[in-house]
């Protein structure tokens, strides 16, 4: 293949054709064709030369040219490619370090191999450019919803065309029930969009919450204006699912709006995700009213929220525990999923019996240790008293509004709890010492003996093995594992102690070791401080 004046202008036809096909730049298939080019001419004259070709874009008539640089003397290596300022005098007026010599050579004969080797060229340049374009029109619309032409499956994954290129519906996120044949239209939710090295991959899902979200927001359209919210969705694909609105329109109903003229709109939803029913619940932003509310049809008789465990208890009548649950605990599960809090049910039965039972052990407890007879001990935990610090340290007529406890028995009672507090704190103290606690450790401020004894059975014998710790290594915390929360115990966590205080104790021991500046600790603060006034300013203005 030689490129004569007869074939020029069939470069530029040949590069039109391609990117009108492909949907891509004609001047990159040209730049791809130069660069065929070039190859195919250093083929010819030798690799070590820099061969350039230039298409131009009106005539087609492809410029061959070599290229020298002129470089320093002691750092010539390429004699093809690069010269010195001595030898460029003879081609260039005063030439300089980093000048360049430009010649034309003649065109070269294409051979069968350099043909194949420029196609090839030409053909990766193409695949480039367009998966450039496919990545770039697809990149923000993740988080959408797109109309698809099935083109195959492959092992239990759907290829969908999507126009611009092909996407994949992995087996995982199809509706269980579901099956495609090819040419089936599909509507589905854009997951996500990665460049990857074999080209941009396009994720599909039917089974994401916001997808069930996004097609809400096409049926209703209170929700695509904004006047009401989809706060949160809980999916069982294709069986049941949940999902909580909110209205900042006090003369529109939220439930009634997505459920539409005879349940209209939340049909079209349903019909869409092949017969799933769907729970609309009112949003609450006290969480215990709205989870009664997403317990529903079961009826909830009391709710116990632990905010740092981030879990509830709810207790239901017997007759309701299997409503609450659902059928294989769906119910439940979507209701923890809304909320995001872990969520144990139980029956007033179960919790009567709990609760029986945890007064009995506190009972045990002041009988053991302040020599108390069982009436007295249960009328201590009916007034509220649950551990001996609390006894030991109350003012006297907490103790004395007790029927028949005058000041002189709660003075007695008092002096029991604190007698056998020192005795235990004594003791802890001296099983702490035993392990190698040091007197750093011992005369910190706010560890009390018990929690000394349990840091040296977790290694902590030290001040500055103190230091070292992390605030949920002491106080406990939740870790999220393929979606489910895992608890962490911390060492201190039966003492009481909160993430708060275990980064203020860890603070302070730094502070005394010397590992951190106060003042700059201050500055940070302050710094903070200032921010958020910064963005609470910015906030009351927004309006005007």
């Amino acid at each position: 293949m030689a490129i004569t004046s007869a074939n020029q202008l069939e470069l530029l036809q040949t590069a039109e054709a391609v990117a009108r096909e492909k949907m891509i730049d004609p001047a990159l298939v040209v730049e791809a064709m130069e660069e065929s080019l070039a190859r195919a001419a250093k083929s010819r004259y030798g690799s070590e030369m820099d061969i350039r070709v230039s298409i131009d874009r009106k005539t087609g008539r492809a410029t061959f040219t070599r290229v020298r640089t002129v470089v320093e003397e002691e750092e010539l290596e390429n004699y093809q490619a690069e010269m010195t300022v001595e030898t460029a005098k003879q081609y260039l007026d005063d030439p300089k370090v980093g000048d360049t010599y430009v010649e034309e050579v003649p065109p070269v004969e294409m051979g069968r191999i350099a043909a194949q080797s420029a196609k090839q060229v030409i053909l990766q340049k193409v695949r480039e450019a367009e998966r450039d374009r496919q990545y770039e029109e697809f990149k923000d619309r993740a988080g959408t919803i797109i109309n698809g032409v099935v083109k195959r499956e492959e092992y239990g994954n759907v290829i969908v065309d999507i126009g611009a290129g092909e996407a994949v519906l992995r087996r995982n996120e199809k509706i269980g029930r579901e099956s495609y044949r090819p040419n089936d239209r599909i509507r589905v939710y854009i997951k996500d969009v990665r460049r990857e090295v074999r080209g941009p991959q396009i994720f599909l899902s039917r089974t994401a919450p916001e997808f069930m979200a996004e097609l809400f927001k096409m049926e209703v359209p209170e929700i695509y204006e904004g006047i009401i919210e989809i706060k949160a969705v809980a999916r069982d694909p294709g069986s049941r699912a949940k999902i909580g609105v909110i209205s900042y329109d006090s003369s529109i109903d939220p439930v009634g709006a997505c459920v539409g003229m005879r349940g209209s709109r939340v049909q079209a939803v349903v019909n869409e995700l092949q017969g799933e029913k769907i729970d609309i619940i009112p949003w609450n932003e006290d969480m215990p009213t709205f989870l009664v509310n997403a317990l529903q049809p079961a009826e909830v008789t009391k709710v116990v929220l632990d905010e740092d465990a981030e879990r509830i208890e709810v207790v239901v009548p017997e007759e309701q525990l299997s409503l609450a649950i659902g059928r294989r605990g769906q119910n439940v599960r979507l209701a923890s999923q809304l909320t995001g809090l872990d969520i144990d049910i139980m029956t007033e039965e179960e919790e009567s019996a709990r609760r029986q039972a945890e007064f009995e052990e506190r009972t045990k407890l002041f009988v053991d240790t302040l020599d108390l007879d069982e009436f007295f001990a249960q009328l201590l935990v009916a007034e509220g008293f649950t551990n001996l610090e609390e006894v030991a340290y109350v003012e006297l007529d907490e103790l004395t509004v007790i029927d028949g406890v005058d000041d002189e028995t709660a003075e007695e009672l008092q002096a029991r709890a604190r007698d056998f507090i020192e005795a235990q704190n004594a003791k802890a103290l001296e099983a702490a010492r035993e392990m190698g606690v040091e007197d750093s450790l011992v005369q910190f401020e706010g560890l009390t003996p018990q929690m000394i004894e349990a840091l040296a059975k977790d290694g902590v014998k030290t001040l500055e093995d103190f230091a070292t710790c992390a605030d949920w290594e002491l106080a406990g915390g939740w870790t999220v594992v393929d979606g489910e929360r895992h608890k962490d115990d911390g060492v201190l966590e039966p003492f009481g102690v909160d993430l708060e205080e275990a980064q203020a104790m860890v603070m302070t021991a730094r502070i005394q070791l010397g590992w951190v500046d106060p003042e700059d600790l201050a500055s940070e603060e302050d710094d903070a401080e200032d921010a958020d006034a910064d963005d609470a300013g910015e906030t009351e203005e927004a309006p005007a």
